[in-house]
């Protein structure tokens, strides 16, 4: 029985080796595939900034041409009660 162990140790010993140099494969291909998510992730924040970033800007527009329009308005409705007066 000690010999058929003996004779499996070589081929024992290549099953582990070959199942190692598996598991470092997979290993890169687990990190290759983080690195490229953390990119993806990146990538998706700088955009969500860029995007907040023009909200912001569309928002202090549109405040500005509110501010426009009612001071427009303030000055039609004196306009139209002074010409009321007449």
């Amino acid at each position: 029985m000690n010999k058929h162990l003996l004779k499996l140790a070589p081929v024992a010993i290549v099953l582990l080796i070959a199942t190692g140099c598996a598991s470092t494969s997979s290993s890169d291909e687990t990190k290759a595939s983080i690195a490229a998510a953390q990119q993806s992730a990146d990538e998706a924040k700088a955009a969500a900034a860029e995007a907040q970033r023009v909200a912001n800007e569309a928002l202090q527009t549109a405040n500005a041409a509110k501010r426009e329009s009612e001071d427009a308005n303030a000055r039609i409705d004196a306009a139209f009660k002074k010409s009321m007066q007449k």
